[in-house]
């Protein structure tokens, strides 16, 4: 259970590689990475965003079909390509009007620190980097790319009353 009062939460902002998806990922010819992506992670997030929790990604790394895929769950705020991801956090809370005690953040490893250190909570991976376990609000018993989305987004539904709460939540 994580130790937050979720009920504050508005936004959850997730990281893509180790988190959303697997840390060993194969590559295509040109170099990219064939990333997988958790069936079950997918239907929470488009759930959670239809029942109005603001969802982003900031990653580091950069995929059209990855872009796609968020959009079409109900992702509002993709930034791709994030050299220094506090920076690009900075600019969703800019956008958005949230403060840092409305965010959840989960990453998995040292690119997201900052972030981390500022968010109201922050969570991680059963297989984060140590560093990022330690300044972690919750550490997920799910491995990157194995539930971990999943796993935070019902406790924050539950916890707000939205986890099953009307018939939406059994379609797509």
């Amino acid at each position: 259970m994580i130790p937050y009062d979720l009920q504050q939460i508005k936004a959850i902002v997730f990281d893509v590689d180790g988190v959303l998806s697997l840390n060993c990922v194969a590559m295509d010819l040109e170099g990219q990475p064939l990333r997988t992506l958790n069936i079950k992670d997918g239907y929470a997030i488009q759930l959670a965003a239809k029942q109005k929790l603001r969802l982003a990604i900031i990653t580091g790394g950069y995929s059209e079909a990855l872009r796609k895929r968020y959009e079409y769950l109900g992702v509002r705020d993709i930034f791709m390509r994030s050299s220094v991801k506090i920076n690009d956090y900075e600019r969703f809370l800019q956008d958005s009007g949230l403060t840092d005690a409305e965010v959840m953040y989960v990453g998995d490893d040292i690119p997201d620190y900052e972030i981390m250190q500022r968010v109201g909570c922050a969570v991680c991976p059963a297989d984060a980097a140590p560093e990022i376990k330690m300044i972690s609000c919750y550490v997920s018993p799910y491995r990157g790319g194995e539930g971990v989305a999943r796993d935070v987004i019902e406790q924050i539904l539950k916890a707000k009353g939205l986890w099953m709460s009307d018939k939406q939540a059994f379609g797509w």
